[in-house]
């Protein structure tokens, strides 16, 4: 009986400034839901960092940070939701928050390469492998690549949305092929009626 009250006590967690907060010191992740265009994203954060940037019916949604969440206002997600706004209406926003999501160090290098295509440009799975492979010094397949693509955990201000396959075809958007048309529509980089992004 007492172990199991001792582990109880170890397990038990309270509420406070906006935090769960463990018996132990550590502390839970916080998530506020902000809006876009293109339907509701659930950001999350440590309170200084964006961590996770989901829509609400993405598929991998907060596959890489814990469960335990509490609704919290922190200026992090107020300069989230400022960026979407200036992006949604055609600008390019830099970004001007931490970004730091989590996942295995080869799933890293693919989000940083990534986040290096510009505004109104795409490249194919293929183009990335390539440079991928360039950078790590062995080859890298574009399953391996697809799999990081596809669990990006930052969607938008990662752009994986600017992933092609490797005629130009729009596919693999964890976030809904009409999300990833509008998106490269906004962008400059599709044309309105087509389902083919042109490349050089």
């Amino acid at each position: 009986m007492r172990l199991i009250y001792a582990y109880g006590l170890i397990l038990f967690q309270w509420r406070f400034n906006g935090k769960i907060q463990r018996k132990r010191g550590g502390s839970g992740m916080l998530q506020k839901q902000l809006t876009t265009p293109l339907g509701p994203v659930t950001a999350m954060s440590d309170g200084l960092s964006l961590m996770g940037l989901w829509f609400t019916d993405q598929k991998y949604y907060g596959s890489t940070l814990p469960k335990l969440t509490v609704i919290s206002d922190r200026p992090i997600f107020t300069r989230v939701q400022t960026w979407l706004d200036a992006y949604f209406a055609g600008d390019q926003p830099a970004i001007d928050f931490p970004v730091r999501p989590q996942g295995t160090p080869f799933r890293q290098a693919v989000w940083q390469q990534l986040r290096e295509i510009p505004y109104g440009t795409v490249l194919t799975y293929g183009q990335l492998a390539t440079q991928l492979s360039e950078q790590l010094g062995h080859f890298v397949g574009g399953q391996a690549i697809g799999g990081a693509v596809g669990h990006n955990p930052i969607s938008l201000v990662i752009p994986c949305h600017r992933v092609v396959a490797s005629d130009g075809a729009l596919t693999g958007y964890a976030g809904g092929l009409d999300r990833k048309r509008a998106l490269l529509q906004l962008e400059g980089s599709l044309a309105a009626g087509y389902e083919q992004v042109p490349l050089a």
